[in-house]
């Protein structure tokens, strides 16, 4: 019957190598251009969801650029937060997929089989999964019933709705989350969670942009 944590969980926008989708884990391309718009309103989305107790980000600079927006319309500053960072895509970084599957086929194929197979000297999906629960506990600590906005990318937001869906790492492969999207979801001091909204990009799709400036 309490009220539960609602996280927002935002993505960080466009950068060089998500244009040409490359693996982009460690490494710390800034925003492009459209990528500071998406932020923007990303921004407005997330600013919907006030009163908001923290805004909270992966250190890397995507991110962080995408959680200042935030903090531009909402107040308060970014929390950063290590444990939100990216995979760690090791040898692969900077690749595309087919890339990787040529330079390493057999790896490949088995890392998108086993969430236990880590890229060539990077992390495993296993790895990342467990730290960022470890992070989404604390957040859960420290705001209980309150709202959390957290930037982050695409595999720590995936962690976090399936962990809230409590399904297995098929999710990982056969969910599609959009630069600059939103998603919803709430946890409840019990351990029940449900998800209120998965890739939100209406945002996006605003063709007006008085809101921006």
């Amino acid at each position: 019957m309490a009220a539960p944590t609602r996280i927002v969980l935002v993505r960080h926008g466009q950068t060089a190598l998500s244009v040409d989708r490359r693996y982009s884990g460690r490494g710390n391309p800034p925003l492009t251009d459209l990528g500071v718009t998406q932020a923007l309103r990303a921004a407005q989305r997330a600013a919907s969801e006030q009163p908001i107790a923290a805004v909270v980000s992966s250190p890397l600079d995507r991110a962080r650029q995408t959680a200042q927006a935030i903090t531009d319309l909402v107040g308060g500053e970014v929390v950063a937060e290590d444990d939100l960072i990216e995979n760690d895509f090791g040898a692969w970084e900077g690749l595309t997929f087919a890339e990787a599957k040529a330079r390493d086929p057999e790896v490949h194929a088995r890392w998108l089989g086993d969430e236990s197979v880590p890229a060539p000297g990077g992390e495993s999906f296993t790895q990342t999964d467990a730290r960022v629960i470890a992070a989404n506990d604390l957040l859960l600590q420290r705001y209980p019933g309150q709202t959390v906005v957290v930037v982050s990318h695409v595999t720590p937001i995936k962690s976090l709705l399936r962990h809230a869906l409590d399904v297995g790492p098929q999710l990982l492969f056969r969910l599609h989350l959009d630069l600059a999207s939103v998603s919803v979801a709430e946890f409840f001091p019990d351990g029940g969670a449900v998800v209120r909204c998965v890739n939100d990009t209406s945002h996006l799709r605003r063709s007006d942009t008085a809101h921006l400036r």
